[in-house]
């Protein structure tokens, strides 16, 4: 009789996890993978620990726990970049790369988006790297992570996003920027056309609107009640999109966001 050909180590891991969910015990487990049990306890600690999120940091090693504190208005900008087109991303040790996508259509924005990562973490230094139609703006830090405490596994929308009772503060006192920020992101400001069909032909119609599109229902809750603090009528269009559309709160958008540049 042939010797049975040994199972890839990923498969023998993937194996385990789906025993141990049928309610293998460990030396069970061991036997049909072919491991020690010790193995099998060292596999279900490292998947703990890559379930776990990251560590926040104690108070005299983070800027944000010390009461030297961060630029609140450069930081409600960049929490709203964040939101729409941020991530961090763990770079070995306690560090992590705070990345956010700045598409190469809007350079100013790009610019925008390094001042207000320097404002923030300005012992860090900021730096751009071309992808495919996009700019990745960001800095390396172990801070980061107490900064933006909405970090965790998979993508946003499939994960409850809040903030942290001193982000609401902050998010509070500078609504303008964090609405900025979020539009700079994941919204725009466009010019809608309708055509008007009367006796004397057609009329073709033009206005500005602003767009803001998210799969998140909590950053998009977090964006329209920062609109409501501020008296800015909008309105939901479907499932993704917000939208503000009335002549008087355009022009309120226009004082403080503008066309993307």
């Amino acid at each position: 009789m042939s010797n049975p050909v040994p199972m890839p180590p990923d498969s023998r891991k993937e194996l385990a996890r789906k025993l141990k969910q049928n309610g293998l015990t460990d030396q069970e487990i061991a036997l049909a993978c072919g491991v020690s049990s010790h193995s099998i306890r060292l596999w279900r600690d490292a998947d703990k620990r890559a379930a776990a999120p990251p560590a926040l940091l104690t108070k005299d090693e983070c800027s944000r726990c010390r009461t030297v504190d961060v630029d609140r208005q450069a930081y409600a900008y960049l929490l709203g970049v964040y939101l729409g087109d941020g991530c961090l991303t763990h770079k070995g040790r306690d560090v992590y790369r705070l990345e956010l996508a700045c598409s190469d259509a809007w350079p100013g924005l790009v610019d925008e988006a390094a001042e207000a990562v320097a404002a923030v973490m300005p012992d860090s230094k900021v730096g751009r790297y071309q992808k495919s139609g996009c700019k990745s703006v960001g800095s390396h830090s172990k801070h980061w992570p107490c900064l933006f405490p909405q970090h965790g596994p998979g993508h946003k929308h499939t994960r409850k996003i809040e903030l942290a009772s001193w982000q609401d503060e902050i998010v509070a006192n500078f609504s303008q920027e964090f609405i900025r920020g979020l539009i700079h992101s994941d919204g725009c400001r466009a010019m809608n056309k309708v055509r008007r069909q009367f006796k004397s032909g057609e009329r073709l119609y033009e206005y500005p609107r602003y767009f803001f599109t998210n799969a998140s229902d909590d950053i998009r809750m977090l964006f329209t009640d920062a609109l409501d603090r501020l008296g800015i009528e909008w309105k939901q269009n479907n499932a993704r999109n917000i939208s503000v559309a009335k002549r008087e709160a355009v022009a309120r958008l226009d004082g403080f966001v503008g066309p993307k540049f």
